[in-house]
This record gives structure tokens, C-alpha cells and sequence, in this order.
């Protein structure tokens, strides 16, 4: 286990956090929204309060809005923080440093899909279904299924840094000093730069060397495009 505290980006630790927070919230709202209308396959009995369905639908508002910033900042300045073209190559390596560190990126890729996954069929629901008790949808079904994939995601997440780095690991993202580099005055300076870069072209050359990253990123931000879209159709 490692004794020093490694170093974390500001910007990822304002991200991570914030989307931490508001999807550990709607995780909690939606467990006790399933005991207030369902708990078919077990409840805990907590409190019966109708209007948590509403709660727990702001909290998975709040990290929809929040998340495609982290998407973009997670596959671009923390993409060696996820899989890797050779990735797969490395599994080969067990026991070995490598594995341990290849198996945590795959298990950071696997939280930022299943997070895709849960908000995605969260907002295919109809707010009104469960208060009027009707249980058989099928994206309600869905919904179920993805807070049970992100709860286990989140599970595999927290075990998977805890091997690789260690208590000073987890608690560097709770650490608000931050270097002058990382200073927030220079973050519009890094938005111009980007955007200019965009302007320029720099699009152009995502596709034709599109990598499995590449591939990833788009599919989660469409996924999130269409989140938003499809439900205006209904």
C-alpha cells in the first residue's frame, strides 16, 4: 500500500465529486422509492413518503447535467485512467502490477457505462408510473437492473482504486489543495485553447483513427443526446 497521497487534478476532483455526490443521492432515493412503491423482490419497510420519487428524480437530474462534462474531461485529460488499446493484452499478466492496474481502468470504463445505462433508462420512464402503480414497464424493469449494475459498479470502482493505490488513493479525492498549474483562473485560458483547436479542425482526425476510447466517448454522449431527445417524442 502506498503512504504518500498521489496527486489529483482539480477539475477531476470537482467532477468526480459532484457526480459522486448527486449519484450516490439518487442511488439512496431510488432504493427508497422502490420500498415506497414496489419491494416486490424484498424492502426494508423504511418510511412510506410519495413524494421520493420526485427527490430521487432531481438527484438523477442533477448528475444527467453534471455527467457529460465529466465524459468529456474522463476521455481526454484522464483517459490513461481507462482501457487502453493493449488493455486485453495486459489481463494476460496475472498476479503482476500491470493486471492489477489494467483490471482498475476496466473497472473505471465499466462505472462511466453503467452510469450511461442508469440515467439513459431513467429518463424512458414515465414519472407517473409508479404512483399510479403500474410496475410492468419494461424500462422500469431496466431501471432496476442499471441501479443494481451501478451499485456493484460502484462497489468494483471503490475496491479495484483501494488495491491499486490504497486508503491514500481514495482520500486524494477528497484533498482540495490544488497546484498553480490546476489554478481555476487558467481554466478559461484551456477553453479557448480547446475550442480554437476545434475551430481549427481537430475534429476531423476523431474518426478516421477512432480507438476504442474514441468509439466509447461518442456512444455515452449520444446516449446522453438522446436522453434528453427521445422523451420529447412520447
Amino acid at each position: 500500500m502506498k503512504s504518500t497521497q498521489p496527486y489529483q487534478p482539480l477539475l477531476l476532483r470537482i467532477l468526480h465529486g459532484l457526480t459522486a455526490l448527486f449519484l450516490i443521492a439518487a442511488i439512496l432515493t431510488a432504493y427508497w422509492t422502490y420500498d415506497t412503491y414496489d419491494g416486490r423482490w424484498g424492502r426494508i419497510s423504511l418510511p412510506t413518503f410519495r413524494e421520493i420519487e420526485g427527490i430521487h428524480g432531481t438527484f438523477g437530474l442533477y448528475t444527467l447535467l453534471i455527467f457529460p462534462a465529466f465524459v468529456i474531461y474522463a476521455f481526454h485529460r484522464g483517459q490513461k485512467r481507462l482501457i487502453q488499446p493493449d488493455s486485453c493484452t495486459k489481463l494476460t499478466q496475472v498476479g503482476k502490477p500491470i493486471w492489477w492496474y489494467t483490471l482498475n481502468r476496466f473497472t473505471n470504463t465499466f462505472a462511466l457505462l453503467a452510469l450511461t445505462f442508469a440515467l439513459f433508462s431513467g429518463k424512458m420512464m414515465d414519472s407517473g408510473w409508479l404512483p399510479r402503480g403500474e410496475l410492468n414497464h419494461g424500462w422500469y424493469y431496466a431501471h432496476l437492473i442499471a441501479w443494481v449494475v451501478m451499485v456493484s459498479a460502484i462497489a468494483l470502482h471503490l475496491l479495484m482504486n483501494a488495491r491499486v493505490g490504497g486508503v491514500p488513493l481514495l482520500l486524494s479525492m477528497l484533498n482540495w489543495r490544488f497546484r498553480d498549474k490546476d489554478s481555476p483562473r487558467l481554466w478559461a485560458n484551456h477553453l479557448t485553447q480547446w475550442w480554437s483547436s476545434v475551430q481549427r479542425g481537430s475534429w476531423s482526425n476523431w474518426f478516421p483513427s477512432a480507438s476504442i476510447l474514441t468509439i466509447l466517448e461518442w456512444a455515452i454522449l449520444v446516449s446522453i443526446a438522446a436522453a434528453w431527445i427521445i422523451p420529447l417524442f412520447k
